[in-house]
C-alpha cells in the first residue's frame, strides 16, 4: 500500500484503529486485505503494514490519539473538530496526540502533547461553529458509548 492509499482509507473513514478490532475499520486489516488474529508484526504483510502505519502516523492531517476505546486511533483532520466540539464526552487523556520517536541509541519513545495543545487555531474555531448534533453524527461510531468526563 502507498502512503497515498494508507492516507486515502483514513481519509475515507475518518476515524481507523491502528490495529484494533471495533467499531471503526481496522488500519492494518485493510492494508492485509483480510482480518488478522493475533499480532500484526507477525503477518505475512507485517512490513507493508509497518510502513503504511508509519506512512499515516507521520501524516500532518491525521491525528494519532487513543479516543477510541483506549486503542491507538487514526482521526482524519475532517474530524478535528468535531472531536474538539465533544471533547468534554472524552477521558482528556485519550485526546492527546501520540508521537513515536526513535532514540539516537534505536529505541522507541512514545511522546505525548496533551489535548488541547495540539489543536490549530482554525479547528478550534470550526470546532466552536459546529453543533453538537453534527458532531455527533460525524463521529458517531466512538459516541455511541460515550459519557461526560470533565
Amino acid at each position: 500500500m502507498t502512503p497515498r492509499a494508507a492516507l486515502a482509507l483514513v481519509n475515507r473513514h475518518g476515524i481507523v484503529f491502528e490495529s484494533a478490532h471495533g467499531a471503526v475499520p481496522t488500519f492494518s486489516d485493510a492494508v492485509a486485505g483480510e482480518r488478522i488474529r493475533g499480532a500484526w508484526w507477525g503477518h505475512r504483510a507485517g512490513h507493508m503494514i509497518f510502513a503504511a502505519t508509519r506512512s499515516v502516523r507521520a501524516h500532518p492531517d491525521v491525528l494519532v490519539c487513543r479516543v477510541a476505546d483506549g486503542k491507538v486511533t487514526y482521526v482524519h483532520k475532517r474530524l478535528w473538530p468535531a472531536l474538539v466540539r465533544l471533547a468534554s464526552a472524552f477521558p482528556r487523556d485519550r485526546l492527546a496526540a501520540i508521537k513515536e520517536v526513535h532514540t539516537p541509541g534505536g529505541a522507541h519513545r512514545v511522546d505525548l502533547t496533551p489535548f488541547p495543545q495540539w489543536v490549530p487555531a482554525a479547528v478550534r474555531a470550526a470546532a466552536t461553529e459546529m453543533s453538537v448534533e453534527d458532531a455527533e453524527r460525524a463521529l458517531a461510531p466512538i459516541v455511541a458509548k460515550r459519557r461526560p468526563h470533565k
